[in-house]
């Protein structure tokens, strides 16, 4: 069981970092290129979308896998 939690633990906190590395570097881009704001905010969003459900898989599969 603490096996378990620590897996999911991890994968929380990869998830955590990468999406916290797009967001920052969503926000250099938007700084840099204010006028394509719109695009680089929904690939911002879409990349953090399939982080957070490889995440998601990733402590459903830590939980099972006990």
């Amino acid at each position: 069981m603490v096996l378990a939690g620590i897996g999911a633990g991890l994968a929380v906190i990869g998830a955590g970092l990468g999406i916290g590395k797009i967001g920052g570097s969503a926000m250099d881009a938007i700084a840099r290129q204010p006028e394509a704001a719109g695009k680089i905010q929904t690939a911002m969003i879409i990349a953090a979308a399939l982080i957070e459900g490889v995440a998601l898989f990733a402590v459903v599969v830590a939980l099972i896998a006990q």
